[in-house]
């Protein structure tokens, strides 16, 4: 029997409720990294199968009652989707790396014009520091810096720890809340340049209170 929180395989399509919706279940996509919710869409079998061999999200178009491969026009395909069934299995979750805009309009998710909302945010920066580092230009700070290597990286963020501990026992709240942003973004340029992640260092932690739980 398939495991709660293990995404579906081609041997559980047939084992969901099809028959409340007359063949179609509702799946909303979420940002693997960021956790933004992006779009809802449903899905039939048959565009449920496709996006377990595939790995990119496929749907239903309902009004042109066809499968709709969101991406295969403009690019902005779902990556590495996982799908999640819910308890009731007649509603999906889809976690997914999108490759640009999800909404038609332009913008990161259908249901705001905002990027990723509070800590999703620090994923959505990682992203942009990985950009940055690759393909940057001269004028990049993240460029630059990541240019002066390892130790260089290493050395900022020891100097932004101090200034953060200062500004925590003798600055004001904001000066505190600067020093920790300074620091927070050195560390993330640390952790990509050791191919490592925040994901990284929160499933640690996670580990460490499970363990402290026993």
């Amino acid at each position: 029997m398939r495991h709660r929180d293990a995404p579906l395989g081609l041997e559980d399509v047939g084992t969901l409720d099809w028959d409340k919706m007359q063949g179609l279940l509702p799946a909303v996509v979420q940002d693997r990294a960021t956790l933004q919710l992006l779009m809802l869409a449903y899905v039939s079998q048959d565009a449920l199968q496709e996006t377990i061999r595939t790995r990119r999200a496929i749907f239903y178009s309902r009004s042109r009652q066809e499968l709709w491969r969101k991406g295969e026009t403009s690019g902005a395909w779902l990556e590495n989707a996982e799908v999640f069934s819910d308890c009731d299995n007649d509603a999906l979750l889809i976690l997914a790396d999108p490759a640009g805009p999800v909404c038609h309009l332009g913008s990161t998710s259908c249901f705001t014009t905002q990027t990723a909302p509070g800590l999703g945010w620090l994923a959505e920066l990682e992203r942009i520091i990985e950009q940055r580092i690759a393909d940057g230009d001269g004028d990049s700070y993240t460029k630059k810096l990541s240019q002066g290597g390892i130790k260089r990286v290493a050395q900022k963020v020891g100097e932004e720890g101090v200034e953060t501990a200062l500004a925590a026992t003798g600055g004001e709240a904001d000066d505190l809340v600067e020093e920790s942003a300074d620091l927070m973004f050195h560390l993330l340029v640390l952790l990509r340049m050791k191919n490592l992640s925040l994901a990284d260092v929160a499933e640690r932690l996670r580990q460490r209170h499970a363990e402290s739980r026993r």
